[in-house]
């Protein structure tokens, strides 16, 4: 048995140097082949374990899954956002760029072998369901979700719209386990929306990064100013979880002086090493027409407030941290997500790729995004109390390079607060959540007296008691 182990293992090691020397995924990984040889002793260990599964295991398990399994692992284990996308997650993403596809509408990650929702999409089953960003999926219907990967469970909750899933969610501070069922739905992301507030005054909300958000925040601002001139703007980035870069400098470079510095990214290679101006070669994408040629020049100079919140992650942050450094507008809300990492899209064979993580953002002033985040000129709370994941507690995530100790004390604070014992209601069920732009709407609010130069509140006014009838 050990013999044969060992002539597979070498067999297999020549295999597998062979596929690797093969795979053209990338120029980079070519030219680096040489000066990173591959580990030969790790290799056969690496063989020795497929050997030993391949000959001993209770089930014939096939080459496939087992290559796939070994990609998906080197992956996950660097840090949460890079992954292995077979040809469906692969599909996936393609299409989620454009705005449609079928299923619940949640962001989603995951944490100690359950499903963890990052942020519910805006208009969608999920987010009229109630779900809250850090709630951890434990089982979909009667499946529990331990022991699966992301790609298999994102497929469990995908499906044929009118048709419902039953999800069993564990949620901080909830005595016990709740289920909440959902009608799946063609989810159809509208990524900007607007009105007009009162005379004078917009708001736009940028919901998600798209391939074609760019084009829609120009119809929008068209429609805004064509009521009439616009004394102050309301730009909402609250639960906005990203999307493409290009979407990201597009949006900043509405409100910027044409090249002006949106965002720079660093990392290893040369690749990885850019900055990314308001120029029309870093914003479009595929096209030859600058949409934002007939933008009304008031946009670049009408008085500005940024919402963001701590659902505000990647792209958005990228928005608001050129608007705050450029001095272009106030940031006003909570600390946003902190996800200030670049994840370049590598195709491979077979229409599989992998997700890598490849550089980290920085804005305009050389702050790094990661694991911080982008911290509001005026902090003003979001009165829901809804308890907020950002990428600092997340499982292996990349640190930010600054301010280790720091870190390391707000990480001990989180620690010594999940240790006291939350108040809880009984069976409380998911909430509705606060529709933006309205009177309930308390950020909104103090974000439209600072425009109008009115005192702004940093913290809602506690609902008084009833006073007791005698």
């Amino acid at each position: 048995m050990s013999s044969k182990l060992k002539q597979i293992s070498l067999v297999f090691v020549g295999v597998l140097a062979g596929v690797l020397l093969s795979l053209n995924f990338s120029a980079v990984a070519q030219r680096d082949a040489a000066r990173f040889p591959l580990p030969v002793d790790e290799l056969r260990a690496f063989a020795e374990v497929f050997g030993a599964i391949k000959s001993g295991y209770v089930e014939p398990v096939e080459d496939k899954k087992l290559i796939s399994g070994a990609i998906n692992g080197m992956l996950t284990d660097l840090d949460p956002h890079s992954a292995y996308l077979d040809a469906d997650a692969f599909r996936e993403l393609q299409v989620g760029t454009q705005g449609e596809f079928g299923g619940l509408g949640i962001e989603v990650g995951m944490e100690d072998g359950f499903v963890k929702v990052v942020s519910p999409i805006e208009d969608t089953p999920a987010y009229r369901a109630g779900l809250k960003p850090g709630d951890l999926i434990i089982k979909l219907d009667d499946t529990p979700v331990k022991g699966m990967n992301l790609n298999d469970a994102v497929k469990r909750m995908r499906g044929k719209p009118k048709t419902t899933v039953r999800l069993t969610i564990l949620r901080k501070g909830e005595p016990k386990p709740f289920e909440v069922t959902l009608q799946r739905d063609v989810i159809r992301v509208q990524s900007v929306k607007s009105k007009l507030i009162e005379p004078g005054y917009g708001w736009v909300r940028v919901s998600q990064f798209q391939e074609h958000t760019g084009e829609n925040l120009v119809k929008h601002l068209e429609a805004l100013y064509k009521k009439e001139p616009l004394k102050g703007l309301i730009l909402d980035l609250r639960n906005d979880p990203g999307g493409l870069l290009n979407g990201a400098v597009g949006i900043s470079a509405a409100f910027l002086p044409s090249k002006a510095l949106v965002v720079s990214t660093d990392g290893r290679t040369e690749d990885a090493k850019r900055k990314f101006l308001a120029s029309p070669d870093d914003y479009l994408r595929g096209s030859k027409d600058d949409y934002l040629k007939g933008l009304p020049a008031a946009v670049r100079t009408v008085p500005m407030v940024v919402l963001v919140n701590g659902g505000s992650a990647s792209a958005s942050e990228i928005v608001a941290g050129a608007l705050q450094d450029h001095k272009r507008a106030t940031i006003m809300g909570t600390q946003s997500f902190g996800k200030g990492s670049v994840q370049t899209i590598l195709p491979l064979g077979n229409n599989t790729a992998i997700k890598l993580t490849t550089a980290r953002y920085y804005t305009p002033s050389g702050r790094s995004i990661q694991a911080k985040g982008i911290t509001p000129d005026i902090l003003v709370e979001d009165p829901s109390g809804q308890p907020r994941i950002r990428e600092a507690d997340l499982e292996k995530h990349l640190t930010n390079g600054e301010e280790k100790a720091a870190a390391q004390k707000k990480a001990a604070e989180r620690a010594a607060a999940a240790s006291k014992p939350a108040p809880t209601d009984g069976d409380e069920k998911p909430a509705a959540p606060i529709e933006f732009a309205t009177t309930n709407d308390f950020q909104f609010q103090q974000a439209l007296n600072h425009l109008k130069g009115l005192p702004v509140q940093t913290a809602q006014a506690p609902t008084p008691a009833p006073t007791p009838k005698n």
